[in-house]
């Protein structure tokens, strides 16, 4: 996950910059990479919050509500992917068809391109991105992620949103209220994006809005203030799946059942534990059922963590089990109220997973990488998952982080990385 600055403590301000400090997730599950959502909008592999999902998508063509004369028009349709490409985020449109945000090794002074293949990644080709710098999520700058609706309809967002129609062949900038994008989502025929105001100098603030446009373009209404008390990955800031999303707000959780229209506020359990704060959330069936992950106080790379699950939409909680304290805090995602995996990391990078609703877990994947950790988590079915390894955090990917898709083909049981 990538790293911005954060707080346990849940109530003290502050701004989101990059770090590479202790960090804690606050999740989305979506194509993004970690949400299902169903075979109609969102990337259907993608990870909760990340349009992973492709389960409820509009039959509309989208036009931006509000566009700049800033358009990219390079139409290709076989070009190879650029030598050293290095992903930053991952989106599914179905359990097949996959975008990738990343940069590689160029001359240029913007080397974001987009990898596209329609077989899970067993070819690929490029496609032209936004002329916009990758950089660390919620660094005030650059760009961070990417979701898909359709196979033509998609978003590149971060310090600022563009959109495409094309299948990513011209990309619009297009204007949203707020600031900067830090998660975005597709559900019911809906965009719904977290805002927050951002500089370059301070990053982006942890006081954020939800707000709510039709994906077939229009004004986007606000939905409710935001308060992000600790996160890795911005991008998974709303889970979603089969239609349903939950987005954590401080200690309590907002969840809807069609796109934003309207919407529901509950208490999560984490704020009657001392030293805990709600860290992700992840929707778990069609009906609603949610996962919630609470992490505690830290120690040496390590930080206490609790699960809890809720039936009914987060109105009542149940206590389950508590993960391995490698890694600080996480990214929550699930295939099935049973089947729920975590991202970590500190030192290394851990994959956690529990196959009885969060009671007992294991570690299913290991990297003694020092830390450069994961983001869009994510299912798009019951047994298929995503999760970019090392996420490439700048222009030209400077850091050398490895930058690569880490897929399961069995529940989490086992990951593979594949190549570009």
């Amino acid at each position: 996950m990538k790293k911005v600055q954060h707080t346990l403590s849940g109530g003290r301000s502050g701004r989101l910059v990059a770090t590479a400090g202790v960090a804690v997730a606050v999740t989305a599950a979506l194509a993004g990479c970690g949400t299902r959502n169903a075979p109609q909008g969102q990337s259907a592999a993608a990870p909760q919050g990340t349009s992973h999902s492709a389960r409820h998508s509009a039959s509309k063509p989208a036009t931006s509500g509000r566009t700049t004369a800033r358009t990219v028009s390079t139409r290709t349709t076989d070009r190879p992917v650029p030598r050293r490409f290095a992903a930053t985020s991952v989106t599914f449109v179905s359990s097949t068809d996959t975008f990738v945000l990343g940069t590689s090794h160029c001359s240029s002074a913007v080397c974001t391109s987009i990898a596209h293949s329609i077989n899970r990644g067993a070819t690929w080709s490029s496609l032209p991105a936004p002329p916009a710098r990758i950089s660390q999520a919620g660094s005030g700058t650059g760009v961070w992620g990417i979701r898909f609706a359709t196979p033509t309809q998609g978003f590149v967002f971060g310090a600022k949103l563009w959109q495409t129609t094309d299948g990513g062949l011209h990309w619009s900038q297009t204007a949203i209220p707020g600031g900067a994008v830090l998660s975005l989502a597709i559900v019911r025929g809906q965009v719904l994006a977290v805002t927050a105001h951002c500089s370059a100098s301070s990053g982006c603030s942890f006081s954020g809005e939800l707000r709510r446009r039709p994906l077939s373009g229009g004004s986007w209404h606000p939905l409710a203030s935001i308060r992000v008390t600790s996160l890795i990955d911005p991008n998974d800031l709303i889970g979603t799946l089969a239609g349903n999303a939950a987005v954590l707000n401080g200690s309590h959780v907002i969840v809807t059942s069609n796109g934003g229209l309207t919407h529901a506020s509950h208490a999560t359990p984490c704020r009657g534990i001392r030293s805990y704060v709600a860290t992700s959330v992840a929707v778990t069936a069609a009906t609603g059922s949610l996962a919630l992950l609470c992490t505690g106080q830290g120690f040496t790379g390590h930080t206490f963590k609790r699960v809890y699950v809720s039936n009914d939409g987060g109105r009542h909680w149940t206590r389950k089990g508590t993960p391995p304290t490698a890694g600080d805090g996480g990214t929550l995602t699930a295939a099935t109220p049973s089947d729920l995996v975590i991202a970590t990391e500190s030192a290394g990078s851990w994959l956690y997973r529990s196959t009885n609703g969060g009671q007992t877990w294991h570690t299913v994947k290991f990297y003694g990488d020092g830390g450069e950790g994961w983001a869009d988590l994510g299912f798009t079915t019951s047994a298929n998952a995503v999760v970019v390894h090392g996420p490439a955090l700048s222009n030209r990917n400077s850091e050398r982080r490895s930058g690569k898709l880490v897929l399961t083909a069995n529940g989490g049981a086992t990951w593979t990385a594949i190549t570009f």
